[in-house]
């Protein structure tokens, strides 16, 4: 028989493996050649977040692990290709269970203004990009965060205006959730003095009710809506981008957390043609025409499982830095606002209600205990008071009452949360909130004390991609300059395995991934890392510092950083040429 045919009869079946023992063609021993990685010290999680380790970890070319575990591997799979990891130190792939993927990869191209010191700063970085990028057209980016800088106030148009007044510029605050434009972006939005707020955003006035060029939440969308939409080969090349530098931290997959429908199919094309070198699952923005196109839950599309599409994006609130987290009672730091809830419990049941009843995971933004309240209520009238087989989600479960906390094991509800939040936000939360409330923020530890499943993140652009300083946050509980000593309420830390666990096994779970992601165990996808120090026996202060010496996706090497006096550079060249051949 010929083999080429007899190949294509054993995929179809299934049957590959007794069909070439059968032949005892050569070809066909190719088509089921193993790989063996030895002299590794290995780590991997499991579904009760023991800790298993191991030295040799074989997979064959269909990208599925074989096996992991000790040198008796070694003769067992005699026959397969031999790595040496030189002793090096290998983890399943991270996952983040919370990013903004094309939103990173704009960064590359857009006006990034993330970590200025000043609103002199910025405004200097506005000019700057202005002179390089001449026209009429928008200026567009994000980053700013007033709260880093001397006079912690909103920004305003004129800051703009005295660099850039011909051409409309427009900003996001670095949470997303806050946006800062000049006069001329005010004018072709249509937002003058008498504007009204929508429902669920602000217009900052000054004392004179002006509108001031910052906009909140959903009033985001008055200059937003104005903007030139990217077309699908913007979206392409952005994703092409922010796969190589996740990559190239050593993130194998992310939960892309509210795309629409042009980023949608600009995947499906990507997977289509073998340009995702790492995977997606896509969380739908919203409950309408986008959810109303998809359908139905795709777990799974292409031949490389690199893409699924089964959950729904919902919004709460807003943001705590821009105080539009929506609160039970006033802010500490402003005692008129109770920040800004999307919508009554009414809408936000009626969504959840139908993007369930379509067979949608739901994932509801929410970080005020008031949005978080919401968001459970929401769920448990869904699910019958009960757990429910769709996994639904609170992405950020940032300021919780203490008595909502139980709820989530109750009712089965994943805490999506971003440790980094907690490091970042460390130097404004009590002064929002007070020390009360604050018992209940950012509360690992007592969310998983009460069995809550934690799946972690880092809600990058918002925070920087790298799940390294995540896993430093966890396990620390302090900014990456190692303050405050002894950790900022260290009592909701994490242990190592605890924090492993969150970034592989439990991310997959929150994905409806778990039998064939997060963990190096037979049948599954050989989605691993290799690293340069042992996550579980280095000085705390060392983890952050941990850096990726490779990324495998699927039995295949999508990142290898080089060795070379180049360094970064060389490491940075090899991933963007990797990623662009796919």
């Amino acid at each position: 028989m010929d083999c080429s045919l007899l190949v294509e009869i054993a995929l179809k079946t299934r049957l590959i493996t007794v069909l070439c023992v059968l032949s005892s063609l050569s070809f066909c021993a190719l088509a089921t050649a193993d790989t063996l990685l030895h002299s590794v010290r290995g780590y991997t999680s499991s579904a009760s977040g023991d800790i298993r380790e191991f030295s040799v970890l074989v997979f064959g070319d269909d990208g599925r692990i074989r096996a992991a575990g000790g040198d008796e591997l070694l003769a067992e799979y005699a026959q397969a290709k031999k790595i040496d990891g030189g002793g090096r130190f290998v983890l399943p792939g991270l996952i983040d269970s919370h990013g903004h993927v094309s939103s990173q990869g704009f960064l590359q191209v857009l006006l990034d203004v993330t970590g200025v010191a000043s609103v002199e700063e910025a405004v200097a970085k506005i000019a700057a990009y202005n002179k390089a990028h001449p026209g009429s057209g928008w200026i567009t980016g994000r980053g700013w965060n007033q709260v880093l800088w001397p006079v912690k106030e909103f920004p305003t148009a004129a800051h703009i205006d005295a660099v850039v007044a011909d051409r409309p510029v427009w900003l996001n605050r670095i949470d997303g959730h806050a946006g800062w434009a000049n006069s001329k972006a005010l004018e072709l939005a249509g937002i003058d003095d008498e504007t009204p707020d929508p429902v669920g955003g602000k217009i900052h006035r000054d004392n004179d009710g002006h509108a001031t060029g910052v906009l909140v939440d959903n009033a985001m969308d008055l200059v937003a809506s104005k903007v030139p939409a990217p077309q699908k080969e913007d979206y392409r090349q952005a994703f092409l981008a922010a796969f190589a530098q996740l990559t190239s931290l050593g993130l194998t997959s992310a939960h892309d957390a509210g795309i629409g429908i042009a980023e949608i199919e600009t995947l499906m094309s990507m997977a289509d043609n073998d340009e995702m070198s790492m995977r997606i699952y896509a969380m739908i923005a919203g409950a309408g025409d986008n959810l109303d196109a998809v359908g139905k839950p795709i777990p799974s599309y292409g031949s490389k499982d690199r893409l699924a599409v089964m959950s729904v994006k919902l919004m709460a609130d807003g943001a705590l830095g821009s105080r539009g987290a929506a609160m039970v009672e006033p802010y500490s730091d402003d005692a008129e606002n109770r920040g800004l809830p999307f919508w009554t419990q009414q809408q936000l049941d009626d969504m959840v209600k139908k993007a369930n009843g379509m067979g949608f995971q739901v994932a509801i933004h929410a970080i005020g205990d008031y949005g978080n309240q919401q968001a459970l209520d929401a769920f448990s009238k869904a699910q019958g008071g009960k757990p429910s087989a769709l996994r639904n989600r609170v992405e950020h479960a940032q300021i919780i009452r203490l008595v909502d906390i139980p709820r989530f094991a109750e009712l089965g509800v994943i805490a999506s949360m971003q440790a980094t939040h907690a490091t970042s936000d460390m130097n404004m939360a009590e002064d929002r909130i007070g020390p009360e409330r604050i018992k209940g923020a950012y509360a690992w530890r007592k969310l998983l004390d009460s069995g809550a499943v934690i799946a972690n993140g880092s809600d990058f652009p918002v925070e920087l991609p790298d799940p390294m300083h995540g896993l430093y946050a966890s396990v620390s509980r302090k900014s990456r300059a190692g303050l405050p000593e002894g950790g900022w309420y260290a009592g909701e830390a994490l242990t190592r395995a605890e924090t492993l666990h969150s970034w592989t096994y439990a991310a997959a779970y929150a994905a409806h991934q778990e039998d064939r992601l997060g963990t190096l165990e037979p049948g599954k996808w050989a989605d691993f890392i290799v690293v340069d120090r042992d996550f579980f026996t280095i000085p705390e202060s060392e983890i952050d510092d941990i850096q990726v010496l490779q990324t495998w996706v699927g039995g295949e090497l999508v990142y290898e950083r080089c060795n070379d006096a180049s360094g970064d550079n060389c490491a940075n060249e090899r991933t963007n040429k990797s990623a662009n051949q796919r």
